[in-house]
């Protein structure tokens, strides 16, 4: 039995036993987990959480609870240890996505935020020994532009001639809680931690017209231990169905990748390819699941036919044969055509937004943001996609600067050595191998 730590590098410790335990014995259950959230621990996760995140339905900001952390955490250590703890409403916000639609995000109190934090770093510890190398979601040390490099690779080097690409239909908000809370007894034999992450998963929902909703499924976008939450609920689901049943069952070459509730199959047989995806539906609905059928499908995928092969999309880029310079067949990423046209449209709004601030700040953002949109999709053979975002960029500088007052502000040769001035970045190929962290990167200009 882990014993309980006194400090923050105590706390550490223990994880690493509970890890190192994991990793030795497959069928391990752990006990005491409740226990492990004590006063030590909560005080280091309160030091991960982000200062400037928004306020949940309490108002209570980080500033706010840090004036007074040792009485709030030891106030909340009380309710912990009575069992007198109650998640608070999550507050929902709707935020714009591609193609006008909007995606819900889930914006839990802070207190709530700071226990889901200690309890995802005790479900890291150990679920990461047992996630599978097909899983590359919300993972320490794992990003979706390495990602979208390995299934490159796996795909230029494999025989694999026809992909399946997936997306679950609104995946987070059709968790169902009872597979969810079976799914965690597998490793868990702590009932009082059990019921903890069940109140998150039964938190209700307070709307943005102040409705409150009680969910039956599902798990909030934006809670922090959501994606552990989702990590785990897919590795049962489909990740070891996969590697177990369906992959040893196949004649030819069949390989998964997965980030989040997005994933693609390939496979080197068609008929495979098919059955496959006629039992992903059965699968997947034993589970609360089920496929987006407009962004789902069959693609030929195949070197020896570059022309006739088609494409498919993933993690923001498109991916596609073609010919190297030494007339080679080679799999290439280029943005996705959607996701640039959304990208553009979100440049548009923050700029028309931000136009009047001062320049030295409305540069100083801009840096930040293309730095981030150069470090995700800057791969090699990308140049065109990352041409075009950047005359776009600089076409809805040109138009919305000189709409700051009514005298012209700037001419193309001024804005451009305005951009040299604040050493603003144009398109660049980054280097492959560097770990992205967040999708955040995909919509750097959607804040």
């Amino acid at each position: 039995m882990i014993q309980l730590g006194k400090t923050a590098k105590d706390m550490r410790t223990s994880l690493r036993g509970i890890a190192n335990r994991a990793k030795r014995d497959g069928t391990a259950r752990f006990r005491n987990l409740y226990g492990l959230i004590d006063g030590d621990c909560l005080r280091e996760s309160f030091r991960k959480l982000k200062r400037g995140a928004a306020p949940g339905v309490d108002g209570v900001t980080f500033d706010q609870y840090e004036a007074n952390l040792e009485e709030n955490l030891a106030g909340l250590v009380e309710r912990l240890k009575g069992k007198r703890y109650r998640a608070k409403l999550v507050r929902r916000k709707m935020i714009p996505k591609a193609g006008g639609k909007l995606r819900p995000l889930g914006i839990p109190a802070l207190e709530d935020k700071l226990l889901q934090l200690a309890a995802a770093s005790i479900l890291t510890a150990i679920y990461e020994q047992d996630f599978l190398e097909t899983s590359w979601g919300y993972r320490p040390g794992r990003g979706p532009r390495q990602a979208s490099r390995v299934l490159a690779g796996r795909l230029a080097i494999g025989k694999c001639d026809w992909v399946v690409e997936a997306d679950i239909r609104g995946f987070f908000d059709r968790i169902d809680h009872d597979w969810m809370l079976k799914m965690l007894g597998q490793r868990v034999d702590d009932a009082a931690f059990l019921r903890l992450i069940g109140k998150w998963l039964k938190a209700g929902v307070l709307e943005e017209d102040g409705k409150v909703l009680h969910p039956v499924t599902g798990t909030p976008q934006g809670g922090i231990i959501s994606p552990v939450l989702a990590n785990i609920y897919l590795h049962y689901a489909l990740d070891l169905w996969f590697e177990r049943v369906v992959r040893p069952r196949q004649r030819g070459q069949a390989m998964l990748l997965r980030f989040a509730g997005d994933f693609v199959c390939a496979f080197e047989r068609r008929d495979e390819a098919e059955a496959f995806m006629e039992l992903l539906s059965a699968r997947l609905g034993k589970f609360g699941l089920e496929l987006a059928g407009e962004k789902s499908g069959i693609v030929r995928f195949c070197r020896h036919a570059t022309t006739e092969s088609g494409g498919f999309r993933f993690l923001g880029f498109l991916y596609h044969w073609t010919l190297s310079r030494n007339g080679r067949p080679k799999v290439q990423r280029m943005t996705d055509p959607l996701k640039l046209r959304a990208s553009v449209a979100a440049f548009s709004e923050w700029i028309r937004s931000k136009r009047h601030q001062r320049t030295h700040r409305l540069m100083a953002q801009l840096r930040r943001k293309l730095t981030g949109y150069w470090n995700y999709y800057g791969v090699t053979g990308n140049l065109r996609s990352l041409g075009k975002f950047w005359w776009s960029v600089l076409g809805l500088l040109f138009k919305w600067l000189n709409r700051r007052s009514h005298k012209r502000s700037y001419t193309w040769k001024g804005l451009m050595a305005c951009l040299r001035d604040f050493n603003i970045p144009s398109p660049r190929i980054c280097a492959e191998g560097r770990t992205v962290d967040t999708l955040q990167q995909w919509f750097v200009f959607a804040d």
